[in-house]
């Protein structure tokens, strides 16, 4: 796959889940059901890999680093954008979770050494502008005294999580882990993270046998975890964090499109200019990827 083909599928299937996750919401705790969702995903690499014949046995170090990644991609930064939710709205989480485009700027720069190219911090400018106007109502809302300042704190806190986990799948992409093998036991980790806080905090780990909860969780572990991550992690590998994290800006405006057809979500002014914006970011950082891929600075890596 292209890296445009490679960043709409994982794009297009994140911004969906949206939907998906209101079908897990109910008498199952949203810890809990994210303890099921990455486990499944995990069993389903497992039996994949070993199916495929794909190496399954690292050292001991390597498993390290993979339960560094797991636990912050899949666990640190789930359980804190789910807590922040409990005091910040989701448009509002949203937004500070686009930031991540400039904590992977940063990252890069503090880890790898990695230049800071001033067209990705712009295009991540325009995107977070973009993003913060989609969702301006709940943006303009907002007040630290009414309580929301711990659900800020902690949506900051998941957003950071989640770019060191990006941090980490580099440093194991750059030791040659196969990535199907290398999500799947970062899954792994990412579950025994949150399952060990679910039971440290009490919460009943409990299912529910409707249809509407297992075809939600069937579609969040296969498409929303095993396909979407896949797809993210070689994005990473082959344009680099900084610009696969752009999707934290490309996503909610996909979530926005399908509220309107299946929400009867109503547009204001100020929706349509952040939607443009967020194209307009999408283009700049998606052009300078291709060209960069394509140009002959690619085959010398």
């Amino acid at each position: 796959m292209t890296t445009l083909q490679l960043y709409l599928a994982a794009t297009l299937i994140w911004g969906s889940t949206w939907l998906a996750i209101t079908f897990q919401l109910g008498a199952v705790p949203p810890e809990i059901s994210v303890v099921w969702r990455f486990g499944l995903s995990a069993l389903m690499l497992f039996v994949y890999a070993r199916w495929r014949k794909l190496p399954l046995r690292f050292p001991f170090r390597d498993h390290l680093w993979m339960a560094v990644q797991g636990s912050l991609m899949f666990g640190l930064s789930y359980v804190c954008v789910y807590l922040s939710e409990q005091h910040l709205a989701s448009g509002l989480v949203a937004v500070v979770f686009s930031v991540i485009v400039f904590w992977n700027i940063i990252g890069m720069r503090v880890f790898f050494a990695a230049p800071i190219n001033p067209r990705a911090v712009l295009a991540a400018m325009i995107g977070v502008a973009g993003v913060t106007l989609v969702f301006w109502p709940e943006v303009a809302a907002f007040s630290a005294s009414s309580g929301a300042g711990p659900g800020l704190f902690l949506a900051l806190a998941g957003t950071v999580a989640a770019s060191l986990g990006n941090m980490a799948a580099v440093r194991n992409q750059r030791h040659h882990l196969p990535t199907l093998s290398l999500i799947a036991w970062s899954m792994l980790y990412g579950t025994l993270a949150i399952g060990s806080y679910a039971a440290v905090s009490g919460s009943p780990f409990v299912f529910e046998w409707s249809f509407s909860y297992i075809a939600s969780l069937v579609y969040l572990a296969l498409f929303g975890s095993v396909l979407a991550f896949a797809a993210y992690l070689t994005l990473i590998k082959r344009i680099g964090p900084d610009r696969a994290g752009y999707m934290g800006v490309a996503i909610p405006v996909v979530a926005l499109f399908l509220s309107t057809l299946f929400e009867n979500l109503m547009w204001t002014a100020p929706m349509a200019v952040g939607v443009l914006l967020s194209v307009a970011g999408n283009v700049l950082i998606l052009r300078r990827a291709e060209a960069e891929r394509h140009g002959p600075t690619r085959s010398a890596m």
